[in-house]
């Protein structure tokens, strides 16, 4: 089916957008967060600071990878049953794109899907903005608003997004930066935050599943290191977003499966002892101390159809490929109509 109806891209600066929590360069609350996380005991940083616009364009790279399977394995199973999940999805919805990146993979399902409305979300706001210019030229025809925000603990949705038909679009198993009690309470804030009046609300999700420990270390950690790059390269938006002196040359990336917690664990550790400082404090790093920037957990499909329930999820199908890598999950909200 062609879409005729004609619509502009509108891209909402955080400013105008309602009640977000938006990343905003050098904001108290976003000194404070980091801050607090270099001070901890094991310092650590939200994976969220990974993603200015370098970082975005580097992870684009790292999809190309050989190495990384999530992106094209996810894109295969798209590919193969496209179809159905349009049928399980519906036409005509308002697609909610969360961490939305490029755009590449909510515009591979429009001429399935074909959306009324497209909302992507990402907290890159120039590398969205970008992305969805350019999107607008292929599909003039679908209503498309922008929002950069940081939708992690918090979704409030503007009055421009339709209430009718909403799904939530989570693909690349991002949900894995989630602890497991975290990713539940996250969906669980989706559910009812992002819910329309009329109560509809369902969920689009991509889920890296457990497989063997080779191939996940080296997903993390590829042999021309372009995923060292974008790990180190969240010290030098640090610098930016708080004023520290990082010299990223100090530093080394390391990612590893940690297979008791069921998940790959990605740090930045110092190649010697050394001193980082900030207008608001300081710390010291021996020679080998790590500073913690992601986790990515891995499920079994029952397991996360299991998580999903706790965070009043009823999935309605799964689909996967077939050497069980990946699964796609389409689930509906309960309890809300």
């Amino acid at each position: 089916m062609h879409l005729s109806r004609t619509a502009a891209v509108r891209v909402i600066p955080p400013e105008v957008s309602s009640r977000p929590a938006v990343i905003a360069r050098g904001s108290d609350a976003i000194i404070a967060e980091i801050s607090a996380g270099l001070l901890a005991r094991r310092a650590a940083t939200s994976p969220k600071y990974l993603y200015d616009s370098l970082g975005s364009r580097l992870f684009e790279a790292i999809c190309e990878l050989p190495e990384y399977y999530p992106t094209r394995t996810e894109a295969a199973i798209f590919a193969r049953h496209g179809a159905d999940i349009a049928r399980a999805v519906g036409e005509g919805c308002t697609l909610i794109d969360l961490g939305a990146g490029n755009c590449a993979k909510a515009a591979s399902l429009f001429p399935l899907l074909q959306p009324a409305q497209y909302v992507p979300i990402d907290i890159s706001r120039d590398f969205l903005n970008e992305a969805v210019l350019r999107l607008q030229q292929r599909f003039p025809a679908i209503d498309m608003h922008a929002l950069a925000l940081d939708f992690s603990s918090t979704l409030a949705l503007p009055d421009t997004v339709r209430q009718q038909g909403r799904v939530f679009f989570y693909p690349g198993s991002s949900i894995g930066n989630f602890t497991p009690h975290e990713a539940i309470a996250f969906l669980r804030r989706l559910r009812t935050d992002g819910a329309s009046g009329a109560g509809e609300c369902s969920l689009l999700i991509g889920v890296d599943l457990v497989k063997d420990s080779a191939t996940l270390d080296a997903a993390y950690d590829d042999a021309i290191g372009v995923t060292a790059a974008f790990n180190l390269n969240m010290l030098r938006h640090v610098n930016q977003l708080i004023g520290a002196d990082f010299d990223v040359s100090q530093w080394q990336h390391r990612a590893f499966f940690n297979a008791e917690e069921g998940r790959i664990e990605m740090h930045l550790e110092a190649r010697e002892a050394l001193v980082v400082t900030w207008p608001q404090g300081e710390r010291h790093f021996a020679r080998g101390e790590r500073i913690h920037t992601e986790d990515s957990y891995k499920y079994t499909p029952r397991s996360f159809v299991e998580l999903l329930r706790e965070a009043g999820f009823a999935a309605t199908r799964t689909w996967t490929d077939e050497a069980g890598w990946f699964a796609v999950v389409h689930a509906r909200a309960m309890g809300l109509a």
